[in-house]
């Protein structure tokens, strides 16, 4: 949604949040200053995951007041610049949101079914002379269940970072757990893009395998999953991943935390 007409005040984009979050969950709010020519004022983008809640939200919103005095115009954005004809992938942090937004913090859960260091595998560490574990990669499979819906997936990524002087023990320790980190929420996020969810006019959701994203780790058992050493080749650029998102909320633990709302 494009809402202009903003009067300038504190905190305005989470008094965008809470008036515009009654109609769904929103994927971004972004306010910004008008162009000189525009005169004074704002103008916001605000983002839906779903397009039927931003049409709801246009028709009831726009010519309200809202949480100021005057008037404001909302109407629905048809046309992005450098808009991408390939969706991109959500990250970790917006799955989990939609996740629990449309299951409930009980209908679903994940587990990490294995994480391991595949570092130098491709021989990159074996010149004479260079440092060894410069350069970090794990690889984690994670396994996604919705108890409620029958419904189980899997997702496998690649986690890689540096270390600037891998003699310092502390900061070795600390890029592992980045990289780990890292590894995880992409296989979460890798996980979740096979599962749809079909949210009706009622608000019932009704959720689908999307086999189209089927991965040929997916006809693994566990135990060939856990015994997995290198990657040959596997393809991260369809994933649009902010790497601070990924990090801020996922762990490695055995359980990934399936129970907190993201904070953004």
């Amino acid at each position: 949604l494009l809402v202009w007409g903003l009067e300038p005040e504190p905190g305005l984009e989470h008094s965008l949040c809470s008036a515009f979050s009654k109609f769904g969950p929103l994927y971004s709010v972004r306010a910004h200053r008008n162009a000189a020519v525009a005169g004074p004022g704002f103008y916001a983008v605000i983002k839906f995951y779903s397009a039927g809640d931003a049409s709801r939200a246009q028709r009831a919103c726009n010519g309200q007041r809202l949480f100021q005095k005057s008037p404001l115009k909302v109407c629905v954005c048809t046309k992005q610049k450098g808009f991408q004809q390939q969706a991109l992938a959500l990250n970790s942090n917006k799955c989990q949101e939609l996740a629990n937004h449309y299951l409930g913090f009980n209908g679903w859960s994940s587990r990490i079914i294995t994480l391991q260091n595949v570092s130098g595998f491709d021989g990159e560490n074996e010149e004479l002379g260079k440092t060894p574990q410069r350069s970090l990669k794990y690889l984690c499979a994670v396994e996604v269940t919705l108890p409620n819906h029958g419904v189980r997936t899997r997702g496998v990524a690649l986690g890689e970072g540096d270390v600037e002087n891998s003699e310092d023990p502390l900061e070795f320790v600390t890029a592992s757990r980045r990289v780990q980190r890292l590894a995880v929420g992409k296989a979460l996020s890798s996980a979740f893009q096979k599962i749809l969810l079909v949210v009706l006019e009622n608000g019932k959701v009704a959720v689908e395998y999307n086999s189209s994203q089927e991965e040929p780790t997916d006809c693994l058992t566990e135990e060939e999953l856990k015994g997995l050493v290198q990657v040959n080749e596997l393809s991260l650029e369809q994933f649009d991943l902010e790497e601070e998102e990924v990090l801020s909320d996922v762990g490695v633990d055995d359980e990934l935390p399936s129970r907190e709302m993201p904070s953004h």
